[in-house]
């Protein structure tokens, strides 16, 4: 499933937990582009507010297997392995304050696997070799 020119697009439903152990329902739409294969895009809806992350593509698959004391990502976004393996969490920190969310793991996998058949992880830079060798050329003849 593709849309507005995405490759890969996966819809999950997280649990955004608050910080009084409450939990909300977010529709999250997780999407990825080829020409752009470090990012993936994430829009976090909620019954009152829409918010857009972009995050690390290999943050977000070594969170899939990371333990809670090393999560993956040491910066605003840090994803790891849930006690109960069904869940993967992120944590989301910025301006407006911190998240955490509760991914089911077998969609969030799913949707990295597809990422993966695309561009391989590893094998980002290859893919943008034609891109940035364009660019160096448009800034030299500027």
């Amino acid at each position: 499933m593709t849309q507005q020119g995405f490759d890969v697009v996966e819809v999950i439903t997280v649990q955004l937990i608050g910080s009084d152990a409450s939990v909300i329902q977010v529709t999250t739409e997780f999407s990825f582009r080829a020409n752009d294969p470090y990012t993936v895009r994430a829009v976090f809806t909620g019954a009152q507010s829409v918010s857009t992350w972009l995050l690390g593509r290999e943050l977000l698959a070594d969170g899939l297997h990371a333990p809670a004391d090393e999560p993956a990502g040491n910066g605003d976004v840090q994803v790891w392995l849930d006690e109960d393996p069904e869940y993967v969490l992120i944590s989301l920190s910025g301006v407006e304050g911190n998240a955490l969310l509760a991914a089911p793991t077998e969609p969030l996998a799913r949707f990295i696997a597809a990422t993966e058949k695309i561009v391989p992880i590893g094998s980002e830079s290859d893919r943008m070799q034609s891109e940035i060798s364009a660019l160096i050329a448009a800034l030299l003849t500027a």
